[in-house]
């Protein structure tokens, strides 16, 4: 099961009918393309629309069971006095004093450049079920850091 936001879930819908009504039909079209080109031994093109058709049809079946599999999380009954899924959460690195804030969200909806981080990332499983004024030790690749938990919310 993957927990997620309605937000995330709503995003996974949209992507998912895209794909089926603007992609596959665009995939098929190519494929009768180059099926036109003639001699299918020696078509590359053709070739390389079969394959990008059979990729599209994967990504829409892996879509589907994601958003078949979803679980939606109401926000509005998660308490913020420790840090779960779909938490805000504000902290400091101890040693240097650099804050840094991320959302917990589940896998497919992790995205760094939103301040989303998976909940499987070794940052996100160290500061489940952390309080406010939490410090927690996260060993990452580099050595293990410290950061002290100084707000959780929920967006």
């Amino acid at each position: 099961m993957a927990y997620m936001s309605q937000e995330g879930y709503d995003k996974l819908v949209a992507q998912l009918k895209e794909m089926e009504t603007i992609q596959r039909p665009a995939a098929s079209a190519a494929i009768a393309e180059a099926r036109d080109k003639g001699d299918l031994s020696e078509n590359s093109e053709y070739d390389a629309a079969k394959e990008h058709q059979a990729m599209l049809e994967m990504k829409i079946n892996q879509l589907k069971a994601v958003i078949s599999d979803a679980k939606i999380i109401d926000t509005s009954k998660l308490k913020a006095d420790t840090v779960q899924i779909l938490s805000k959460v504000e902290m400091k690195n101890v040693k240097n004093g650099m804050t840094m804030t991320y959302t917990i969200v589940s896998e497919t909806e992790a995205n760094l450049r939103e301040g989303k981080i998976s909940v499987q990332t070794p940052i996100a499983q160290g500061l489940l079920g952390k309080k406010v004024g939490d410090i927690a030790e996260i060993k990452i690749p580099q050595g293990t850091i410290q950061l002290e938990i100084t707000n959780i919310s929920f967006e």
